[in-house]
């Protein structure tokens, strides 16, 4: 088994992450972030707007002429939709069908809602949007009620069961409210709607988690995405049998690659700084992160204010392929100014000087990214 020494399984990481250098190269702004999405695979939806939410920051990081519009257009064009991944995203139009093997689980009851489904209610939901068209939540009358913590309408939680069940599709958004019509009048009609076998599903998941991250294992790959272990571990041998993927050894752990990725990884890192999401792909998964990255990172905004120690809503700083900073900052709207309060060093960064040249260039870069005129420094 080929041994691979951390710093080239890093290398492997970041390149497929597409933060070493340009995913592709495309004619245009817009094409570009089709490509990005495409292959990472997905892009989480946050509703934090400390800074420009995560959605747009990810796509940010890996296409620097990215225009918060994008993602819109990309729904708008019918090129992506909004579906789950581990979470709420934005996923390439062209992956749809391999959503539908959730949805079939959660409309079989094989998945299980965080809401309990009330079939009539979700009945009567459908009916209206048939023939009103496409309708948000505030349409439907309704007072709210507590489930696990979280306020929200009967109406809202059938159009969620809905949803999550494939029956409706998120078109667009109104001041990030979700706007619900059929499905069959949001996907185009070229687009495959066939159920996976098993098979295609696993191969799916794995070459898919291969393309985004260079290397992984099953329980990343099955990352929050509930029966679908057995299927990633069958496609596992199914490909190391065909010569399609290759196992690795990292620090005693296995993890699986594909050549193509372990050829790619060949290209030079790159000197900029570059200030990640603290949903960003590439650190989602803090167990990885850590194992990779040496790297102790939690977001902070869901403690007691008392028990932060970073900030809010802290950023994790990339440099020459190490994480090597967390960057406290908030954006002004009134005054156009990104604030930065604190910067927090990992004691292994070296070259500080350098480091700190690079940092500035890409805050002057996040400030416009995030509609600032300026940059507000403690130091």
């Amino acid at each position: 088994m080929l041994k691979l020494p951390i710093q080239q399984a890093k290398n492997l990481a970041l390149t497929a992450q597409g933060l070493t250098s340009p995913l592709v190269g495309e004619s245009s702004s817009f094409d570009a972030s089709l490509a990005v999405l495409q292959h990472l695979g997905y892009a989480q939806i946050d509703s934090i707007s400390v800074v420009q939410r995560a959605h747009h920051h990810v796509m940010w990081s890996r296409n620097s002429d990215y225009l918060p519009h994008h993602l819109d257009e990309l729904v708008a064009r019918k090129q992506a939709f909004e579906y789950w991944s581990h979470a709420a995203a934005y996923i390439p139009m062209r992956d749809f069908r391999f959503t539908l093997p959730r949805k079939a689980a959660f409309k079989s009851g094989v998945l299980r809602h965080w809401y309990k489904p009330d079939h009539q209610l979700m009945r009567y939901v459908l009916d209206r949007i048939a023939a009103e068209g496409p309708l948000m939540a505030k349409d439907f009358s309704g007072s709210s009620t507590k489930t696990q913590g979280w306020g929200s309408k009967p109406a809202k939680q059938a159009l969620e069961c809905l949803y999550m069940q494939g029956d409706l599709m998120i078109p667009r958004r109104q001041g990030f409210q979700k706007v619900y019509d059929l499905t069959h009048r949001v996907i185009p009609e070229e687009v495959d709607t066939t159920l996976p076998s098993d098979q295609e599903y696993g191969r799916f998941l794995v070459l898919g988690f291969l393309r985004a991250h260079g290397i992984g294992r099953a329980t990343q790959m099955a990352y929050l995405l509930k029966a679908v272990r057995p299927l990633i571990e069958i496609s596992l041998k199914q490909l190391l049998d065909s010569g399609e993927i290759l196992p690795v050894q990292i620090n005693d752990q296995t993890y699986f690659t594909t050549p193509a990725a372990i050829q790619a990884a060949s290209q030079p890192l790159g000197n900029r700084a570059i200030i990640l999401s603290p949903f960003d792909n590439l650190i989602i998964q803090r167990d990885r992160m850590r194992f990779l990255f040496d790297f102790d990172y939690q977001l902070e905004c869901y403690l007691p204010e008392a028990k932060r120690k970073f900030g809010y809503f802290c950023l994790p700083v990339l440099w020459q392929g190490e994480l090597v900073a967390k960057l406290d900052c908030k954006v002004n709207k009134q005054q156009k100014i990104l604030q930065v309060n604190k910067l927090f060093l990992e004691p292994s960064l070296s070259c500080h000087d350098d480091f700190m040249a690079s940092l500035e260039h890409q805050l002057a870069q996040f400030a416009r990214f995030n509609q600032c005129e300026r940059v507000g420094t403690p130091w």
